[in-house]
Formats: C-alpha cells, structure tokens, sequence
C-alpha cells in the first residue's frame, strides 16, 4: 500500500547496504512509516510499515555512513546535498527582522525582476515543509508586467460574467446555507471587491495585481494538503524580502476560480492544472515606497492548556 498523490501513487523503495551499516538505530528512530527495524545490530525492513515509505528521505539523510538510500516517489540518492553549516545559521534576531521589514508592497518600480532571482525565490520555496511527499504544490509564474496585468484584465472579465453571484438576491438566497459570517464575509467584502476590481480595471486601473513584474500562483492538486500551497507561497514572501523585493499575498482571486464550468475554462485558459482547496497568488517587484515604521500585529487568542 503506498498514500497516493498526483505525481506518484507507488511507495519508496529502501535499500540497505549491511556493509556500511553499523547499527547506530538512527534512521529506525527517524522513521515514522516503521518502515525500519534493528536485527542483529543491522538496520532491516520491517514487516509493519503503517503506509509504505513515503519517500521522506529522513533516514537517508540520517545515517552517518551512507548505507541507505531511497529511490522512488521522486526522490532519489542524487537528490542528498550537504547541510551548510551552522556558523551560517540566521539568528533568530536576524529572522526577526526579515520578518518585521516584510510589508505588504503594492507599488512597485517599473523594473523587470531577473530570471535568476525568479529561480531563487523557487529554490527557496521548494523547502518549505510539507504534508506528505513528493511535494503536490504547483507554481504558476508571470514572469513580467504584462503577462501580470493581462491576467488582471481576464480575471476581471471573467468576474463581469459572474456579478449574479454577489447580487442581492442571490445573497439573501445562500444565507440560511452559508451562515452568518459567509454572509457578512460576502456582503462586506467580496461584493464591493467585484465592483473595486471591475471598475478600475474599466478606468485603466489595475488593482487586481497592481501591474507587478512578476506573480506567483502557489496551488495544490485533489491529493494536496490544503496548508502545503500557502506554506510554499509564505516562503517565497520571505526568500523575495531578502532579496530586496516587495511582495503581498493576494486572496481575492484562488477561491472565485475553483468552482463551475466558467471557472475550470478560466484555469485552463492560464493553464492552471486543478481547482485546489487552497491557494494564494503572490505579487512581486522592487518597492516604488520606502516604510519608516512597523506595526505591532497580534493574533486573535493565544491560549495554554494547563
């Protein structure tokens, strides 16, 4: 049995080489498929994998004599490199700080963003941790000006055709079924966010991806797990701040694109492989503002269990 997802649905395969081994446990204990025992002071598969190995790589990257490796799920032997090390480590307060200066950025200089650093806002969000391997994010790059902003013109034709699902009466229908904050959610936000989109774009105004250089589109596929998308899309924030780009997450667009025949035309047409239970489009580019001071944030309730 292996856990399915769109880019596998066959488990890892581990081997063994009992020369290099010399029984330390320590993949036995990283393992959490059970997938590995100790027998005769020699690491060994176990009878009682939970799911089939789901090709992880923890006990790969764990041994300290190389005697195992794993092949399979998209993973393979090729794929290990060598930790930096932790003399180059950033101090939380140098996290910190990456952190505070992050902005969500909406004005942007007329400047295209190199393909290199494109490649590495990638590199970076491809560690994001994930739910299950292989990895099921897929990324979809506009990698200039105009592709960002046609997208935003089509985004806003696409929500011409579909006002009746923030009109009135169609509100007042869906408020028994979608409870009190869907309702206020739509009334207070989605319906006048039609309207900002559509209008401005009429006038010229593109306040869909405020005309960036670069977008990204972190999605998921049916097999995805719905945090997966937006963790990957939250690193990216982050790799493009140290590079000196502005960026802001834009929720208005993956939740009006997932549902109907309209819609799956729509992501076909900007060849968007799958409706996904979550997603998040990000924009980029070098700031046209410069912010002089943070703002506290908070979360709603922080709460410890006695």
């Amino acid at each position: 049995m292996a856990i399915p997802t769109s880019r596998t649905k066959e488990k890892g395969h581990i081997s063994i080489d009992t020369e290099k081994c010399n029984g330390c446990g320590k993949c036995v204990s990283v393992c959490k498929d059970f997938s590995l025992k100790l027998k005769n002071s020699k690491a060994v598969l176990s009878d009682t994998p939970s799911f089939g190995c789901i090709g992880c790589g923890h006990c790969m990257a764990i041994c300290p004599t190389g005697a195992i490796t794993i092949s399979g799920r998209e993973i393979s032997e090729s794929d290990l490199f060598d930790l930096p090390p932790k003399s180059q480590t950033a101090s939380y307060e140098q996290i910190l700080t990456l952190l505070q200066q992050r902005r969500s950025i909406r004005e942007f200089q007329d400047k295209a963003i190199d393909n290199k650093i494109i490649e590495k806002i990638l590199e970076a969000a491809k560690t994001s941790p994930m739910g299950l391997p292989p990895s099921d994010v897929n990324v979809l790059v506009f990698d200039s000006k105009f592709k960002t902003k046609q997208f935003a013109k089509d985004f806003c034709q696409y929500l011409e055709g579909m006002k009746w699902f923030v009109s009135d009466w169609f509100l007042k229908v869906m408020r028994p079924f979608w409870g009190k904050a869907n309702h206020e959610l739509f009334k207070g936000f989605v319906k006048p966010m039609f309207k900002v989109y559509i209008e401005n774009m009429q006038q010229g105004k593109n306040l869909v991806t405020y005309d960036a250089p670069l977008a990204m589109y972190f999605y998921g596929s049916p097999y995805t797990d719905p945090a997966d998308p937006v963790v990957a899309a939250t690193s990216a924030m982050y790799a493009a701040e140290s590079l000196g780009l502005g960026t802001c997450m834009l929720g208005g667009i993956h939740p009006l694109i997932q549902n109907g025949k309209k819609a799956k035309a729509f992501r076909e047409k900007h060849q968007i492989k799958y409706k996904s239970r979550e997603g998040l489009f990000v924009i980029f580019g070098y700031p046209a503002v410069e912010y002089h001071k943070g703002i506290r944030r908070s979360f709603a309730s922080v709460t410890r269990l006695n």
